[in-house]
C-alpha cells in the first residue's frame, strides 16, 4: 500500500492546516489533507480538513468510493446525503460513511460548513472517486 515502504518510517508526526495545500473543485468546495502517507510520515488513515461555501451543495458531485469514510463538523450548518436519505448537520455532528455508500455534502445555512474528514486508507491517492 502506499507511500511508506517500510514500518520504521512510520513516525509521531504533528500537522498543521495552514501549512497544507488548498485544494477543490470549482470554487465551491475546497479541502486540505493533513495526513496522508504520500505527505507525512503516516499510515493507516487519511485525515484532512474540507469547507463548502455558505448556500453551496456538491449535490452534482454524488458519488461513492470503497473506502470508509467519517465527517465531523465543526462550524456551519448542512445535511449529509447518504444512499438516498438526507439528514442534518452542525457543529459536532459525525457521520459515518460505509466503503460504496453514495454520498454527498450540502450547506444549507449562511456560513462556510467546516469538517474534518477521514479515510481508512493510508494516502488520499487510494482513494478512487466513483460518480454514478
Amino acid at each position: 500500500m502506499g507511500g511508506l515502504a517500510q514500518m520504521d518510517e512510520i513516525k509521531a508526526h504533528v500537522a498543521h492546516e495552514r501549512d497544507s495545500e488548498v485544494e477543490g473543485w470549482d470554487g465551491i468546495v475546497s479541502w486540505r489533507t493533513l495526513l496522508s502517507a504520500d505527505r507525512t510520515p503516516t499510515a493507516g488513515f487519511t485525515v484532512g480538513t474540507a469547507e463548502i461555501k455558505a448556500g453551496s451543495s456538491v449535490e452534482g458531485a454524488l458519488h461513492h468510493h470503497t473506502h470508509h469514510e467519517f465527517y465531523y463538523f465543526t462550524s456551519g450548518n448542512g445535511s449529509v446525503y447518504l444512499d438516498g436519505v438526507e439528514e442534518a448537520v452542525e457543529p459536532g455532528a459525525i457521520v459515518f460513511v460505509p466503503g460504496t455508500m453514495p454520498h454527498f455534502v450540502r450547506n444549507t445555512g449562511t456560513e462556510t460548513l467546516c469538517f474534518l474528514y477521514a479515510f481508512a486508507t493510508d494516502e488520499f491517492a487510494e482513494v478512487e472517486y466513483v460518480f454514478p
